[in-house]
């Protein structure tokens, strides 16, 4: 067992921890219960989002910071897919985004794109960023 987390750490981390867990379960609501489809950039932000629950969820219970470091990669990746879904749906890329087929939901069809007007590359951005603001501030205790 590692030492104690710093109780700035531990808030970091569970703040961390809760906004994955809200982001994975908002997703999977979206989805299974409203029946809105992801394309497939938001398929891959769930690969990075999906493992952070479980993850963050055993560094704060077994109060190691060293969590952090498995963490950051997957939000590394989900910020730079949301960027990226981010900039297809505001237009400022402009390429069509191939693998999203033309039965499927469209990366930048921005009516399936919104939940609660709020368009979802958006929300995730903003949960992947936070979530990395709360890591960074995950220290390790001192000795």
């Amino acid at each position: 067992m590692a030492d104690q987390l710093t109780p700035g750490a531990e808030r970091a981390l569970t703040a961390a921890f809760l906004l994955a867990l809200a982001a994975t379960l908002s997703a999977l609501f979206i989805g299974e219960v409203l029946g809105q489809a992801p394309c497939r950039l938001c398929w891959h932000q769930r690969i990075a989002m999906f493992p952070l629950v479980p993850i963050l969820g055993v560094a704060l219970w077994r109060g190691e910071a060293a969590g952090r470091f498995y963490a950051l990669p997957l939000v590394v990746a989900g910020i730079g897919t949301a960027l990226w879904h981010s900039g297809l749906y505001a237009g400022v890329i402009s390429e069509a985004v191939i693998p999203c087929t033309q039965d499927g939901p469209s990366c930048t069809d921005k009516a399936g794109q919104t939940i609660l007007g709020l368009p979802l590359p958006y929300l995730s951005l903003a949960a992947f960023a936070a979530i990395g603001v709360c890591l960074l501030n995950v220290k390790e205790p001192r000795p």
